[in-house]
């Protein structure tokens, strides 16, 4: 017949052929109806398969029958013999166009790829001829030989004793603590001895011992404002001051009230403070004039010429 058909509907079609010729025309046409529709049912599966999502009903009818030649519009085809073979030619047809277009999608493809292939080769061909600038202005690691490495460090030397030393101690310990009915009038007696031998440190701690010890001796007024002079001549200005006011706000009658208050002014003036030791210095002239210009005049003159009261 002339007609080159796809591998797939070659045996189909060649028990067509022979069946033409076996068979009574109505077998015949019953036997090649089912064979086609089966036939046109895989094309339409090959339809979808390349044409992916597209449904066989969008598609057209591409079999019709062809007119014979000479027939007449209106009247039926002259046999069966002649619709199977035009049904056939429709079917050669379509079975090139979806093999061409089977082809064609996959010489695409295969551009396709190659294109990709060759970015590749590019992209990396440039990433090796042009490095990223974090990889070339990165340092290499620097190797430190055992030459290269810096000495370890002296360790700083021992930090001297602090306490004190032992002649000190002797000296301290050679000063006899006296011992007498009265505990307190003891306390203080070391703590006065301590001072005149100028252990301005250990006088400190004898008298804070005494004034806490014995809030309420006989000699309490004495022992604050020697306290305080205790750490005024162990130029310990700032710890002295509350020591002073301390003996005079507590009881201003006392003994040593009048001192500790010109004691106070003193204290402000080596810490210059004016303003406080001229407040000072006023109220020991008005609180104990007749201290002024009595026992403590020279000190209270003295005092009043390091600074200017107005």
């Amino acid at each position: 017949m002339g007609i080159k058909l796809n591998r797939a509907f070659a045996a189909p079609l060649a028990i067509v052929a022979l069946g033409l010729g076996a068979l009574p025309a109505s077998a015949q046409d019953s036997s090649t109806d089912a064979r086609l529709r089966k036939a046109e049912t895989e094309i339409r599966a090959l339809q979808r398969k390349v044409f992916p999502g597209s449904d066989g009903k969008y598609f057209e009818p591409e079999i019709t029958a062809a007119q014979p030649a000479g027939a007449v519009a209106g009247r039926p085809s002259t046999t069966a013999v002649t619709d199977i073979l035009a049904r056939l030619d429709a079917l050669e047809g379509q079975i090139a166009r979806l093999t061409s277009q089977t082809e064609e999608n996959t010489n695409a493809i295969a551009q396709l790829g190659t294109r990709l292939g060759a970015l590749e080769v590019t992209s990396t061909a440039a990433t090796a001829a042009n490095p990223p600038i974090a990889a070339v202005s990165q340092p290499a690691a620097t190797v430190i030989t055992p030459a290269q490495r810096p000495a370890a460090a002296t360790p700083p030397p021992a930090a001297a004793p602090t306490g004190p030393t032992a002649q000190r101690l002797a000296a301290v310990q050679a000063i006899p603590k006296p011992q007498t009915d009265d505990a307190g009038k003891d306390e203080y007696d070391y703590g006065f001895r301590l001072w005149e031998a100028k252990f301005y440190p250990e006088a400190q701690q004898q008298l804070t011992l005494y004034v806490e010890k014995y809030p309420r001796h006989a000699q309490i007024s004495y022992g604050r404002n020697l306290l305080g002079r205790a750490y005024l001549d162990g130029g310990k200005a700032a710890e002295a001051a509350p020591w002073f006011l301390k003996n005079y706000q507590s009881d201003k009658q006392g003994a040593r009230a009048p001192d500790s208050l010109l004691y106070l002014a003193e204290s402000m003036i080596v810490m210059k403070d004016t303003k406080r030791a001229c407040i000072a210095l006023a109220e020991f002239s008005e609180t104990y004039p007749a201290v002024a210009s009595g026992r403590l005049k020279s000190q209270y003159d003295a005092d009043r010429r390091q600074v200017k009261c107005n």
